[in-house]
């Protein structure tokens, strides 16, 4: 079992097929049996039917009590989902387009979603720009997230496994690519993982050996956490948003309320690229309204610095 309610829904889903598959059998059996037994070679004449209390009755009770059954193993199940247990793990998780990102309790920052085997996780769904669904197929848990509308889930890995994680609720071009995983280690392996990745978003953290932390060595892990790569590339290949590779320095031709003008793009223009997205636009590129990013002046200072390394 790969989560804590994989027996429950598909014990719901399991019921709800056998009752429908019997429903089939038995209404085309009865559907054969009136076709030989009715046959117009047999009777002939017509006769008028004035109905049948008993039989009435049956047709009504009967698919209420299935519809009813169906509906009670559906709410037992989601009643158990809505249920966060007091000591789950929590992460805040937000989504956007057209990327996921999960800050834990120490500060870690990450577009992957580690946890560990056999505790409690609970999300903290928001979204920064429109309607999202975050789904685990695997763990059969699949919550909506809302822009303006704080939402909650939680479930509980039962094995060491990597489980996909995907969108539910198409939000633009790059849906389809709104894509990551959830990593469950073991207990011991997480906890390693945890404290050292912690270091890794300490406040002016240094890198071992190497003294002071290089301008710019976390922007490739920003870019994908802040969800950047998902219109940005690196290596000069074109996506929905110009590639990130030999823009500092060189011209640029954009559009700024409705006026096309070129200029150069310095350090001040992708600082105003980064915190005002709508302000001008690349020319040649569709006219996206794009989500603004939330940004610490370090962050902002590390993806310059990126930005300006990649020639």
């Amino acid at each position: 079992m790969n989560g804590v309610f994989n027996s429950s829904v598909d014990g719901a889903f399991i019921f709800v097929i056998s009752i429908s598959i019997a429903i089939l059998i038995g209404v085309t059996v009865a559907m054969i049996y009136f076709v030989i037994r009715y046959h117009h070679t047999r009777h002939t004449d017509a006769k008028d039917i004035h109905g049948n209390v008993a039989l009435e009755v049956t047709w009504t009770v009967i698919p209420t009590l299935l519809v009813l059954g169906m509906f009670w193993f559906g709410f037992k199940g989601y009643e158990k989902m809505r249920a966060i247990p007091d000591d789950a793990m929590q992460v805040e998780t937000v989504g956007r387009m057209w990327s996921w990102q999960f800050t834990y309790e120490n500060g870690i920052m990450t577009d992957t979603l580690y946890v560990p085997v056999g505790r409690p996780v609970a999300l903290n769904l928001t979204s920064q720009d429109v309607i999202h669904s975050f789904y685990i197929p695997g763990m059969r848990v699949k919550k909506d997230v809302v822009p303006g509308v704080g939402n909650r889930m939680w479930f509980q890995a039962e094995s060491s496994k990597e489980f996909d994680v995907f969108c539910a609720e198409y939000c633009g071009d790059q849906h389809a690519y709104m894509y990551t995983k959830v990593v469950a280690l073991q207990p011991a392996d997480f906890d390693a993982w945890y404290a050292e990745e912690g270091k890794n978003w300490e406040p002016a953290a240094k890198d071992e050996g190497k003294g002071e932390r290089k301008p710019g060595s976390r922007g490739p892990m920003l870019a994908r956490i802040k969800g950047c790569v998902a219109c940005h590339s690196s290596d000069g290949s074109r996506l929905i948003g110009p590639s990130f590779k030999g823009v500092f320095g060189h011209e640029v031709t954009v559009i700024r309320d409705g006026e096309e003008m070129t200029i150069t793009a310095d350090e001040e223009y992708i600082r105003r690229s980064i915190l005002q997205p709508d302000y001008e636009k690349v020319k040649g590129y569709e006219n996206l309204v794009m989500t603004q990013i939330e940004l610490t002046d370090e962050e902002l200072d590390e993806l310059v610095a990126y930005i300006k390394g990649l020639q």
